[in-house]
């Protein structure tokens, strides 16, 4: 990350520290037996198949039927998707802003899958902060995600400037 400002350092600071406390609990197991726990590795497979831009394996691979995905937020995107058919028209709307993610900790308990993540957009540039989901995985597939910008203003502002409402009359047809 380039020109880190002291609030988004302390801000991602407080997210570093709630993920390596977290991770003093769960890393034990791992190590002590030497495998990842299948939720976490379920859970990298994803972050390279969205990498890699593959909407098929997201689908058929990684998302239930029925999975939920809760955007936090007050710009276009926010909401919560229901059904793979929403999740993939999101992501569909991250590839045209260029987002990518870099997995930086992941750590299972349970059903559950906590990340923390760097995520940036490259079209057009201006957001790159930490994230944080987390994810519940049942028959390993995701079946609910919820997410967490490290700053919740700069990612509405920033969408806000991707995705602008379309002028009146247009935005009012129907």
């Amino acid at each position: 990350m380039t020109d880190i400002s002291r609030n988004t350092l302390l801000r991602a600071g407080g997210v570093s520290a709630a993920a390596l406390a977290l991770g003093a609990t769960a890393a034990p197991a791992a190590a002590a037996t030497g495998r990842e726990h299948p939720n976490v590795k379920l859970i990298r497979d994803y972050y390279a198949a969205y990498a890699a831009g593959d909407i098929a394996a997201l689908r058929n691979r990684f998302f239930a039927p029925d999975i939920v995905w809760t955007i936090p937020g007050h710009h276009p995107l926010a909401g919560t998707k229901r059904g793979a058919d929403e999740v993939i028209a999101f992501f569909e709307q991250l590839a045209r802003a260029g987002m990518k993610a870099e997995p930086i900790f992941l750590a299972a308990d349970g059903d559950w899958v906590v990340d923390l993540h760097r995520g940036w957009s490259t079209t057009p540039e201006g957001l790159d902060q930490l994230w944080a989901l987390a994810f519940r995985i049942k028959n390993r597939r995701i079946v609910e995600a919820v997410n967490y910008p490290g700053d919740q203003h700069a990612a509405d502002a920033y969408f806000w400037r991707v995705y602008p409402l379309a002028p009146i009359p247009r935005r009012l047809a129907r």
